[in-house]
């Protein structure tokens, strides 16, 4: 079944290459979307997938990469929109 988040990622999350470590493990997992950084520091993912896969993402993005300091993430069940890609965006 399918399934679709929007996340929000809060703590040390810019700068280490976060985005990246988002779409690489995105893409090994088959989910689309996108990865962002926001104004106010946070990092938002929308992911779209295979329900085990995005929750398997969820957790990925709890733990981050080496230099991260994950301090919260925000869940929020999504409609999905069918991206055909996932993509990392700049504002």
């Amino acid at each position: 079944m399918k399934k679709a988040v929007r996340l929000y990622i809060n703590g040390t999350v810019q700068g280490i290459f976060f985005r990246q470590f988002v779409k690489d493990n995105a893409e090994k997992l088959d989910i689309r979307g996108f990865v962002r950084n926001l104004e106010d520091g946070r990092v938002e993912v929308f992911a779209e997938g295979e329900a085990d896969n995005v929750e398997k993402l969820i957790e990925l993005c709890k733990q981050g990469p080496k230099h991260s300091q994950i301090r919260n993430v925000e869940i929020k069940e999504e409609k999905l929109q069918d991206f055909k890609e996932f993509k990392i965006l700049h504002i």
